[in-house]
């Protein structure tokens, strides 16, 4: 099994304020774990920097040239209550895309058999022409995109398990028959979308919303119970995970209280999937984690499945 993991040193300089649970150390805390001798064997890289035109896939051209014009030359500008930019976050955000379509072409040509990319800012809050949630360009959305662009993917999915419903992903698909998007979430919580009956003009949003408190079992359950069975309906050609880590038990935001051995459980169902129907073909770019523990736990449990280990 290969697997690539990919990076950027240019995404730890996305500056946000004291105390933001949005920060570096989150990325330096996945390169630490990742660099313990059991991940030896990732192919490493670097995310290149992504193309304009890859993101106004997902995301208009004037959204894109205004959040260029918003970046700020010194200190922070806020574009919403909890979203902010600095000198460094229109360029932490391009690697983000490229990382997504890099990992993309990887697997599409059989270079890895899956892939991780870790990168800052997140992205799947990001509404086609809003930034918000920490995000402002749609990774996981453009990388499915990007594959049927380039590689005539007829079906995609994004399957989505951070704590926090995927609005801007939902928002970018809901009228869209060839991608299927899926995603556990806690509710209520931000961003206050992701109902049940949320399931866009094509029956193709599946939406699995789970209470606080509810655990490694009512999460295994909806996957098992609706999201897989839809996803195996579905046969995607490819999966791209957004890979959010905020409802380990651990995370401040939020209290699904998941553990490291349930994501490496849902990852391992994916790609029993991806095997069926995929070729075995799997992106994984991180979303949310924010308590520096939990995250190092969740992405060594998922990169350790991701790796056949």
């Amino acid at each position: 099994m290969t697997t690539h993991f990919l990076t950027h040193s240019a995404c730890l300089e996305h500056d946000t304020p004291e105390g933001h649970p949005e920060r570096a150390d989150r990325l330096r805390a996945v390169n630490q774990v990742l660099a313990g001798d059991r991940f030896s064997a990732l192919v490493r890289g670097e995310s290149p920097r992504g193309a304009l035109e890859d993101i106004a896939l997902c995301h208009t051209d004037h959204y894109i040239v205004e959040l260029r014009h918003m970046s700020p030359t010194t200190g922070i500008v806020y574009v919403d209550g909890d979203t902010s930019m600095s000198p460094g976050t229109f360029e932490a955000a391009l690697r983000g895309v490229g990382g997504a379509t890099a990992a993309t072409d990887a697997v599409m040509t059989g270079a890895a058999d899956n892939a991780f990319v870790a990168t800052r800012p997140p992205g799947h809050h990001a509404e086609i022409t809003k930034p918000m949630g920490f995000c402002f360009f749609g990774n996981a959305a453009i990388a499915a995109r990007y594959a049927q662009r380039k590689y005539g993917i007829g079906r995609a999915a994004v399957v989505d398990f951070d704590v926090h419903h995927g609005n801007g992903t939902q928002d970018i698909f809901w009228g869209d028959r060839t991608v299927m998007y899926c995603s556990t979430h806690q509710m209520p919580l931000f961003p206050g979308t992701g109902a049940a009956g949320e399931r866009g003009e094509h029956d193709n949003i599946v939406n699995a919303p789970l209470a606080s408190e509810d655990g490694s079992e009512k999460f295994r359950s909806a996957f098992d119970n609706l999201i897989l069975p839809q996803l195996t309906k579905f046969a995607p050609e490819l999966i791209i995970i957004s890979a959010g880590f905020d409802a380990h038990y651990r995370d401040p935001l939020a209290s699904l209280n998941l553990r490291a051995e349930d994501f490496s459980w849902v990852t391992r169902k994916l790609m029993d999937l991806a095997d069926s129907t995929a070729g075995g073909r799997i992106v994984s770019v991180l979303e949310g984690g924010y308590d520096l523990q939990g995250l190092q736990e969740s992405v060594a449990a998922h990169v350790t499945a991701l790796m056949g280990a």
